[in-house]
């Protein structure tokens, strides 16, 4: 019995260390956003897209989690992740066109989208409930690490070399993970024959892509065009559908009836506003350092540097705090800390210094960092005999929640700053303004713990 932990835990770790690896990719582009509008002429409304087209894959993948998880053995779950992240990697770094790079970034995110939930579902698998929030802080705190390094890797490279370095890196390390995973990857253990219903597959992918693109041509059409209009029709129309239809299958795609636990539905909206915000800035930071204050993408990677080591570590102190103190005490303190770091953000301007900067976002990820797991592991405790669905719902929510914040938070600021972004008051005043909106959103989520997120031992009696 010891040996088989043992071998699943080494598992666990090659899987922690390539799922760290394909969670870099989605971050590392955004300090170059500002160069892919200059190489391809586009607007930062287009080349955004860079970056929320890996969320929205993401988020439309983790639908399959459940199904994933019972289906294939790790083996092939490793190999398909890393072969298809590889593909794109390539696909990325020959890119002529900001269609190409996107196929190349899609390539990426289902590579992302099949592994990333696994490993979670692994861990919770090996790991008595006592000690998930230990453990899902260690796991947070390798995950943390990724975007953190993704953002201030990617500045230094894109300013010394060029964005298409970032992807040869990708290739390089993927083939040697990819050469580890056959010496260390055996697991071959029986599976489930667990059906996958195609049509619940359709119906998420077009619901979830319908309301992204809706949102995303706010910018371009403004709110009543049918190109607005339309496309989150559709995807509304189709979620409706898809909902209804897992409802009727014996063996859903994914049990949504699982929502009905208040308990795990409020955890899961606190992780989908907290995600949503979290992405939204990642997209306008960048874009307002670089495109309105005319700083480098090493200024704005070294803003975020220190906030994101502060992220790493309270991804620890995090849970720790939740055993000692309590879970409503932390997303408390969680929630404040982030609203007054929003709220330092709307003091930014052309001329603020970098420690300001460095300062205030430190603050900002301060406030994230005690949040993100405590709450994500608090909700699927409430749901723990059903863990496979829990984090596919909670996982697929909060990356479609992601992919929507980063796109309707470059959309509202450029909404705000007059319709274009450049380097004038407009946009600080469009980009202070969405930062209280942001401000606004963790108001909401501090309201929601109060009222309804307490311990678990609490609730039950």
């Amino acid at each position: 019995m010891n040996i088989q932990l043992n071998n699943k835990m080494k598992l666990l770790i090659l899987f922690i260390i390539s799922t760290s690896l394909l969670t870099v990719a989605q971050s590392i582009i955004t300090t170059g956003v500002v160069y892919l509008m200059s190489d391809f002429s586009v607007p930062s409304t287009q080349a955004q897209w860079s970056y929320s087209v890996f969320l929205l894959v993401v988020g439309v993948m983790i639908p399959l989690s459940a199904y994933i998880s019972r289906r294939f053995t790790a083996r092939t779950i490793f190999f398909f992740s890393l072969t298809i992240f590889l593909i794109g990697s390539i696909i990325c770094y020959f890119s002529n066109s900001m269609i190409v790079l996107i196929i190349g970034r899609i390539l990426q995110a289902i590579g992302n989208g099949v592994i990333m939930p696994y490993v979670q579902i692994l861990l919770l698998r090996i790991t008595p409930e006592e000690k998930w929030q230990t453990y899902m802080g260690l796991y947070g705190l390798v995950i943390a690490i990724a975007p953190v390094i993704g953002s201030f890797l990617g500045g230094f490279v894109i300013t010394l070399y060029s964005w298409r370095e970032l992807f040869s890196f990708f290739t390089i390390i993927t083939i040697i993970l990819l050469a580890l995973g056959v010496i260390f990857v055996k697991d071959n253990a029986p599976t489930e024959d667990y059906p996958l219903d195609y049509l619940s597959v359709v119906l998420s992918i077009v619901g979830c892509a319908g309301i992204m693109l809706g949102f995303t041509n706010v910018a371009d059409f403004g709110f009543i065009h049918y190109l607005v209009i339309l496309p989150i029709i559709i995807g509304i129309v189709s979620l409706i559908l898809f909902v209804k239809r897992q409802s009727k299958l014996e063996k859903p795609l994914i049990n949504l009836s699982i929502l009905k636990n208040k308990y795990f539905t409020v955890g899961t909206i606190f992780i989908c506003i907290l995600f949503a915000c979290l992405n939204g800035c990642t997209a306008i930071l960048p874009i307002f350092m670089q495109g309105v204050a005319y700083q480098s993408a090493i200024f704005s990677a070294s803003v975020l540097l220190p906030g994101g080591l502060l992220i790493i570590v309270f991804n620890i102190i995090g849970p720790l705090l939740t055993n000692r103190i309590g879970i409503k005490k932390v997303l408390i303190m969680g929630c404040v800390i982030s609203i007054i770091g929003f709220g330092t953000m709307m003091l930014y301007t052309q001329d603020s210094s970098f420690e300001f900067m460095a300062i205030t976002q430190s603050i900002r990820f301060i406030g994230a960092g005690l949040a993100l797991m405590p709450a994500t592991t608090w909700a699927l405790t409430m749901v723990s005999d059903k863990v496979e669905d829990g984090t596919a719902v909670n996982n697929t929510l909060r990356q479609i929640f992601a992919a929507i914040g980063s796109s309707m938070a470059v959309v509202i600021m450029a909404i705000l700053a007059g319709g274009a972004i450049g380097h004038n008051s407009s946009s600080v005043a469009g980009f202070n303004q969405t930062s209280l909106i942001l401000l606004i959103l963790h108001a909401i989520m501090l309201i929601l713990t109060v009222l309804f997120i307490d311990d678990k031992e609490k609730i039950e009696n």
